[in-house]
């Protein structure tokens, strides 16, 4: 299977997002909006200036670097790289819209949940993904706002995100993994947690 979503269907896919955050808080109160680098960075502004148009005016903005929280750091190789996380923001007692480009495993938001631990205590907190990619889930976590959700991906398959601020085109492909150097089929987890 080889499936690209373009970018009509992207823009759709976070209008879809958009709405129904705007259904589930309250404009005119705080909202906290934390995208998990790097393309859950680049979804978070998108949302939270669609929000803004919508009449939220008091959106925090913060963004989480999790590769000190990964389980599979070691994996990972002898220098992660590791971005500043930025959350200059109160947290405490807010509500926080937490964004991420793709959920598949679980393990990606079980550490952006042991990041922010560390910067204090929402009073709850939303999960919204561009893309659900169902059928690998590792981890008891679901997201709460879903733009696309893709029912039919192989094991041996990777969901590929490209935004144009990030990449130069919106679109979402899903297409089988590459082999590795030594032969090897890489681990579609591996990047896709």
């Amino acid at each position: 299977m080889h499936k690209v979503f373009d970018k009509r269907e992207v823009k759709s896919a976070i209008d879809r997002l958009a709405e129904r955050v705007a259904g589930e808080f309250v404009p005119g109160r705080p909202l906290n909006v934390i995208g998990i680098r790097t393309r859950g960075e680049t979804l978070a502004g998108r949302l939270a200036e669609t929000l803004s148009s919508r009449g939220f005016d008091q959106i925090g903005r913060g963004v989480l670097d999790i590769t000190l929280y990964r389980d599979d750091l070691s994996e990972i190789g002898p220098r992660p790289l590791v971005r500043p996380t930025q959350i200059n923001l109160e947290l405490d007692g807010r509500p926080m819209l937490l964004v991420d480009d793709v959920l598949f495993t679980g393990r990606s938001i079980r550490a952006a949940l042991d990041a922010l631990a560390d910067f204090g205590r929402p009073s709850v907190i939303r999960l919204a993904v561009l893309v659900d990619r169902r059928g690998g889930r590792e981890l008891p976590i679901q997201a709460d706002f879903v733009g696309l959700e893709l029912l039919d991906v192989q094991a041996d398959q990777r969901v590929n995100v490209h935004l144009v601020e990030n990449d130069g085109v919106d679109e979402v492909r899903v297409e089988n993994s590459v082999a590795s150097p030594t032969g090897t089929r890489n681990d579609p987890r591996a990047a896709q947690p």
